[in-house]
């Protein structure tokens, strides 16, 4: 299964990458699509219908100001839809966020980080609801854990050498 990391401007690809490259470091196959759920309505809800024959199994939908992008996505969708409120000006992304997590019941959007750590958290949630039913994919994301906790007893031992 693929993930379908959408943007609501191409502005937003620069810091959608390290979500794009954490799929792809994990073995996930990934498209992404700059689209509006305000400037392109139909051709966003004709993408998101057409999930199915491109073999998608999460969406990623980053937006900033009103962020709706996720809440309709997952209105045409039954695919786990992870929204990443982006901190845009004037409000700082708290706009985003508010946006993203007041979904209406039976809407759901789940929200990850905003801030700098959302692409990634995005990423890593996504690739824990694909390795449910992907045990090479759970062993991969085990992995990537195991690197990150590898990468930390790392500098501890550097900061310990200079004390």
């Amino acid at each position: 299964m693929k993930v379908s990391v959408l943007m609501g401007s191409d502005s937003d690809y620069s810091r959608l990458e390290s979500c794009i490259a954490t799929l792809r470091g994990l073995e996930i196959e990934c498209e992404a699509r700059v689209l509006s759920a305000h400037r392109t309505p139909k051709a966003l809800v004709e993408f998101v219908e057409s999930a199915a024959q491109r073999n998608v199994g999460v969406f990623i939908c980053a937006a900033g100001g009103a962020a709706h992008l996720a809440g309709v996505v997952a209105a045409h969708t039954d695919l786990p839809v992870l929204g990443i409120p982006m901190d845009n000006p004037p409000l700082g992304g708290l706009d985003a966020l508010l946006s993203t997590v007041q979904m209406p019941g039976g809407v759901p959007v789940a929200a990850v980080a905003a801030g700098g750590g959302g692409p990634m958290n995005a990423a890593l949630m996504a690739a824990r609801i694909l390795a449910l039913s992907d045990a090479g994919l759970a062993a991969r994301v085990r992995a990537f854990r195991e690197g990150q906790e590898a990468k930390v007893m790392e500098k501890d031992a550097r900061l310990q050498a200079k004390l």
